[in-house]
């Protein structure tokens, strides 16, 4: 899965544009609501690869990570509450979308 489907996506669905707000990780972006500033989503590149982390219920942490290879502990955030999506592998494309969706509703508030 490419970034620039997931921007687009999230372009569409939800009129977030990416911030980039590291000098040192210019390839590192946030997308966050635009009422209260919440991140919902983070893509970066960490060892060659590409993720992106987004925020599920604790329960479903732990179910998503027994299943799917590609989904790990959140890099940098709170592993209980975020999860990383390693997107340069083989992933399924409709559970990331499900799953920015998610992470959209939880971080409403």
């Amino acid at each position: 899965m490419k970034r620039e489907e997931i921007f687009k996506y999230i372009k569409e669905k939800y009129n977030a544009n990416p911030e980039y707000l590291w000098d040192d990780t210019p390839d590192a972006a946030i997308f966050r609501h635009q009422k209260n500033k919440k991140w919902f989503a983070l893509i970066m590149i960490v060892n060659s690869e590409e993720y992106i982390n987004v925020k599920t219920e604790p329960v479903y942490s732990d179910l998503l990570r027994n299943q799917y290879d590609y989904i790990i502990p959140a890099y940098h955030m709170n592993k209980e509450h975020w999860n990383s999506i390693i997107i340069s592998k083989n992933v399924d494309k409709e559970l990331v979308y499900e799953l920015i969706d998610q992470s959209y509703e939880l971080t409403k508030k």
